[in-house]
């Protein structure tokens, strides 16, 4: 079994929403874990053996290979998951801009909230990707032509002798 299977199969099979709930906090501190020391260190390349990595990251490899999972959106060349083992040699460059904007999609205050992000990404350009994430979200409705408004085609007519036929 690919260690991308292994992974998936330990994330979304558990015996009860407690064991689940539990997995994920557990999941989730190591993963802010690595992505802080990633922005504290500005590592913009990631490389190594992906069992080195886990090592390096304080994790096991499941656990990395579930920190790929989430970043891989996010770099500059994205990854072939199911391809990776524990002795597969990896190398992730990370885009930073395309890396907040990712966590903020997702709703992951735990990540893009992080302190460390101050050394990698000024405030004022987080609050920037922020917005365009929100604007992103807005829906503009088209205005209406009203039917005896001059058409919108220029020709001088109205609307619903014009183009509203």
């Amino acid at each position: 079994m690919s260690l991308y299977k292994e992974w998936l199969q330990i994330s979304e099979n558990h015996e009860n929403q407690q064991a689940e709930v539990k997995f994920w906090e557990e999941y989730l501190k190591v993963e802010a874990s690595i992505y802080n020391k990633i922005l504290i260190e500005k590592t913009k390349v990631v490389e190594g053996r992906l069992s080195d990595l886990a090592v390096k990251y304080d994790t096991n490899n499941e656990f990395f290979m579930g920190f790929l999972d989430g970043i891989n959106e996010s770099i500059v060349e994205e990854l072939n998951l199911e391809e990776i083992t524990s002795d597969s040699d990896i190398k992730i460059e990370i885009d930073w801009e395309k890396l907040y904007y990712n966590m903020v999609v997702v709703e992951a205050h735990w990540l893009y909230n992080l302190t460390a992000w101050d050394g990698v990404l000024s405030f004022d350009k987080r609050k920037e990707i922020q917005k365009a994430y929100k604007t992103s979200k807005t829906i503009v409705k088209a205005t209406k032509v009203g039917r005896n408004e001059p058409c919108p085609c220029g020709s001088g007519k109205k609307y619903k002798k014009c183009c509203g036929k």
